[in-house]
């Protein structure tokens, strides 16, 4: 009876214009692999890039930005489990598996909401850092903060499981007609609608103060508000990219409630949002300098295997020294070396001298300490 009864749901996927775990089956099984292997490993290592990027930089490195961490996770759970898996049945030969669409679903919506709350907590900390004082920032603590992520993922994964175990929502893979049952309408309103209105209020209510704050007369902002405004502008940017991939899935999964459309239709807009999380740390990288810097190093450091020095002094552009500081620990080259040093030791010591002139070796005046 169970067997008939999964070869019954199998066939029923199969019956799709577009399969949900291995896509359109009018492409190669070649064409469809290189696709989803390119999706998960540019994704992939973009998501571990942009995590990496808040540790290394010192003007990344602020207890706020752990919720960009929490966006590139969840991506990276996304680019690392979902999109392999669809790889994997096609490698195996496979052209339906209900358990493996069942673990995509259930990690895609697990995923989507934890993105659509940490972006929820992302615009309400850019609210605060830029429109509130000092004080009032430090508030949010690294207790409060390790808390909220916590509670994120687990209360997220309570309630993408709930739809599988028992079966109280909308099932991906064989599109059962279950209605728009009060379950699923009191998720997509506290979990999705809600968030998604608080993260844009808060965001226009930004744009008006900061506009505010730097219309006054006489007014000049220091660099590190700058960094905070365009840092703020791209996590607007990642918030309207993630509803122009979403949305139109959601559209389409709230009309198939009503009037059933075609697979096609249903399952490509379905691997459009998915594939969302192969383009976040892309775009942080086109659009935040900082974001752009680290990945620069991270690319030579992991690549080119070049040595390379993560900065971890915070001085604005205009206060970098134009020359290069070397600093020996050695006990005897611990003096000064410049020409007027040079010049005031007279004849002292031919060996300060030749240290002198080594250090302006390559046409560069280098100050040993």
């Amino acid at each position: 009876m169970v067997l008939s009864n999964m070869s019954h749901v199998l066939s029923s996927i199969s019956n799709e214009e577009v399969s949900p775990v291995t896509l359109n089956d009018h492409w190669s099984r070649l064409a469809r692999l290189i696709l989803l292997a390119s999706m998960s490993a540019v994704g992939s290592v973009g998501n571990v890039f942009m995590m990496s990027a808040v540790m290394i930089e010192d003007y990344l490195r602020k207890r706020g930005n752990t919720f960009l961490v929490n966006v590139g996770l969840a991506d990276l759970l996304v680019t690392g489990l979902v999109i392999p898996a669809s790889a994997i049945v096609i490698l195996a030969g496979l052209k339906d598996n209900l358990a493996v669409c069942k673990f995509q679903w259930f990690i895609a919506a697990w995923c989507f909401l934890v993105t659509v709350l940490s972006l929820t907590a992302i615009a309400w900390e850019n609210y605060f850092r830029l429109c509130y004082s000092i004080d009032v920032y430090h508030k949010l603590t690294k207790r409060k903060i390790t808390f909220l992520l916590l509670s994120i993922w687990t209360t997220c994964g309570c309630i993408s499981g709930m739809q599988f175990y028992a079966e109280l929502s909308f099932d991906y893979c064989t599109r059962n007609d279950l209605g728009l049952i009060p379950y699923q309408a009191t998720v997509c309103a506290i979990f999705v609608f809600f968030p998604l209105s608080v993260t844009l209020f808060c965001y226009i209510r930004t744009g008006y103060q900061v506009r505010k704050f730097k219309s006054r007369p006489n007014h000049k902002a220091p660099i590190t508000f700058s960094w905070d405004c365009a840092l703020a502008q791209t996590n607007m940017y990642s918030f309207v990219t993630f509803l122009l991939f979403w949305v139109p899935f959601g559209v389409i999964l709230a009309i198939d409630n009503v009037n059933k459309v075609s697979g096609k239709v249903f399952y490509n807009l379905a691997w459009l949002a998915i594939s969302k999380s192969c383009i976040n740390s892309i775009l942080y990288g086109m659009l935040n300098r900082h974001f752009r810097g680290a990945y620069v190093n991270l690319f030579q450091y992991c690549c080119c295997k070049t040595t390379v020095s993560f900065s971890r002094r915070q001085r604005p552009e205009g206060l970098r020294p134009s020359g290069d500081v070397r600093v020996h620990i050695i006990p005897g080259y611990n003096m000064y070396c410049s020409p007027q040093r040079a010049n005031e030791s007279g004849g002292r010591s031919k060996r300060f001298t030749e240290r002198c002139s080594s250090a302006r070796a390559n046409g560069r005046e280098v100050y040993e300490l």
